[in-house]
C-alpha cells in the first residue's frame, strides 16, 4: 500500500494532472493520494498558493479584490475546462472562496481558509478526473481522513492521535484524494502548515496509515549530489538515508523543507522521489539505513542569508551561564539560531537574516552590553553555509583535509567550521560572494 504526493508542478494544469492520472492508474497499490495547489504552467507563471495569499492580502487590507479573485477562478476554469469536468466543481470552489470571505474569525484563521483553498480544489478537480478514467475515487477532507493539529495559524502541528485516526481510512473503498497543506483543530477549526505544507500531510498520511512506501512526485528524477544550477550535470543520488536528507534539506536543498518528512521518518517508512514527467526513472530512495560500504560523502548544500553574532569575553569558558544567558537574549527577541561554535574566550551565534530585523538587532546588543559585558560584540552580515554531508562523517578518515584543500584550491578563506556537532556533516561558514565558486571546487574534490 502507497501514498503518493503530487506537488505543485505535477498538478499545474490539465496535461499534467492527466499525467499524474496515468501513474495512479498503473499501480494499484496506490491508494492514498496526496495533492498541492496547482503550481507554475511556466517560468514566469505564478503559483495558485501565492494568488491566494495575494487575495488574503487585499481582503485583509480593506482593498478591492475582485480582480485577484477573478484570476484565480481563471486558472481553476482553465484546468477543469480542459479536462472536461463538470462545472459544479467550479461553483463549489467558487462557494469555497466566499464562504472564506465571509467567515468572521479572526483575520489570521482567515488568511489559512483562503491559502488551503488550492489544495482543496486540487483534491476535488483530481478525484473527479479519476472518476473520468474509470477509477473508484473519492475526495477526502483532511478533517474526515482524521489530520487532527495544534492551534497555531500558519505553522500548524499534526497531534498525536491523528495517527490512529488516520488508520482507519485503510478500510475504505477506492483510491482516497487528500488535499494537503492543511488540517483541523480539536474544536473544528481550519490550520494550514508551513509552506511546504503538502510534503508535510503526505508524510502524516504515510505514517497513520502505515504505507510500504511514500512516493513523492516532483519535476526531477532525483536528488543530486549539488545544486544543478551551480554544477551541471551532477551525479544523482540513488539512495539517502533520513539524517542524509534532513541535513541535505535545512542546508538549501529544493526537494523538502527540513521538517516535512518526520512524521514518515519516525514510522520508518522509506520514500522515494520521483518525476511526474518521467516516471520510469528508480529515482532516489531514502531509507533509515544503508549500505556502510558506499561512498561517505553523498551531497553538498549550501545556502546564504546567514549572519554571525559574534561575543568575546576574556574567561568566558570559567563564567558559568554565559551561554545560556546569550541564548535566552535571543529567545526573548523571538529568534532562533542555527549553529553556535565556540571556543574559550568567544563565542559566534549564527543567525538567518530573516530572524534579524533592525530593531531586535539594536535590542539585542544592548542587552548583551548590558547584562554580559563583553569585550566584543559585532554582527557580521553576508554569510553562506556549505554542508558536506554523509552518514559516517565521524569515522571516515580525510573528510576535512579534502575539504580544506577545495577550498584552498580556489583561495577561499574559510570563515568558521563547526564538525562535531553532527555526525552526519560538516559545516562550512564563508562570504556569500564565494558561494558558487567554493561548491564546484568541492564538488570537483568528492565526486569529480
Amino acid at each position: 500500500m502507497k501514498v503518493v504526493k503530487f506537488g505543485g508542478s505535477s498538478v499545474a494544469n490539465d496535461v499534467q494532472i492527466k499525467k499524474a492520472g496515468s501513474i495512479i492508474e498503473d499501480d494499484t497499490d496506490r491508494k492514498f493520494i496526496v495533492v498541492s495547489a496547482p503550481g507554475k504552467r511556466f517560468e514566469d507563471d505564478v503559483k495558485i498558493t501565492d494568488l491566494l495569499i495575494e487575495l488574503s492580502e487585499l481582503v485583509l487590507n480593506n482593498k478591492s479584490y475582485e480582480k485577484k479573485f477573478k484570476e484565480i477562478m481563471e486558472r481553476f476554469s482553465e484546468i477543469v475546462n480542459k479536462l472536461e469536468l463538470p462545472q459544479s466543481i467550479l461553483a463549489d470552489i467558487e462557494q469555497s472562496i466566499q464562504n472564506t470571505l465571509n467567515n468572521n474569525a479572526g483575520d489570521r484563521i482567515k488568511a489559512d481558509g483562503l491559502k488551503s483553498i488550492g489544495e482543496d480544489s486540487s483534491a476535488k478537480i483530481v478525484s473527479e478526473y479519476l472518476k473520468t478514467m474509470g477509477l473508484n475515487a473519492h475526495y477526502v477532507n483532511p478533517k474526515d481522513a482524521g489530520i487532527i493539529v495544534s492551534n497555531e495559524p500558519g505553522n500548524a502541528q499534526v497531534l498525536p492521535e491523528s495517527f490512529a485516526k488516520l488508520y482507519e481510512m485503510r478500510k475504505q473503498d477506492g483510491i482516497l484524494v487528500i488535499p494537503g497543506f492543511f488540517g483541523f483543530t480539536k474544536d473544528g477549526g481550519l490550520m494550514t502548515f508551513s509552506r511546504g505544507g503538502s510534503d508535510i500531510t503526505g508524510s502524516i498520511v504515510s505514517a497513520g496509515v502505515q504505507a510500504d512506501l511514500y512516493e513523492n512526485f516532483t519535476d526531477v528524477d532525483s536528488v543530486y549530489a549539488v545544486n544543478p544550477t551551480i554544477v551541471s550535470n551532477p551525479e544523482k543520488i540513488t539512495t539517502l538515508t533520513y539524517k542524509e536528507m534532513r541535513e541535505l534539506s535545512y542546508s538549501g536543498f529544493g526537494v523538502f523543507h527540513d521538517e516535512a518528512l518526520m512524521p514518515a521518518f519516525q514510522a520508518e517508512i522509506p520514500v522515494c522521489i520521483k518525476n511526474t514527467n518521467n516516471p520510469a526513472s528508480p529515482g532516489t530512495m531514502i531509507v533509515s539505513d544503508k549500505d556502510p560500504h558506499t561512498r561517505c560523502v553523498v551531497g553538498i548544500a549550501s545556502d546564504t542569508g546567514f549572519s554571525n553574532l559574534y561575543v568575546s569575553k576574556y574567561l568566558m569558558n570559567r563564567e558559568i551561564g554565559f551561554g545560556r544567558r546569550l541564548l535566552q537574549i535571543l529567545e526573548d527577541e523571538e529568534i532562533s539560531f542555527e549553529h553556535a561554535p565556540s571556543g574559550i574566550d568567544n563565542m559566534s551565534v549564527i543567525i538567518r537574516d530573516s530572524q534579524l530585523t533592525a530593531e531586535k538587532e539594536i535590542n539585542v546588543i544592548n542587552r548583551i552590553k548590558s547584562e554580559l559585558n563583553p569585550e566584543t560584540i559585532s554582527i557580521d552580515y553576508g554569510f553562506a553555509m556549505i554542508m558536506v554531508v554523509g552518514e559516517g562523517m565521524m569515522s571516515a578518515v580525510g573528510i576535512a583535509e579534502k575539504s580544506a584543500a577545495a577550498f584552498a584550491e580556489a583561495n577561499i578563506s574559510i570563515e568558521m567550521i563547526n564538525q562535531g556537532s553532527s555526525e552526519v556533516s560538516v559545516m562550512f561558514g564563508i562570504r556569500k560572494d564565494k558561494l558558487d565558486l567554493a561548491v564546484r571546487s568541492l564538488y570537483q574534490k568528492f565526486f569529480g
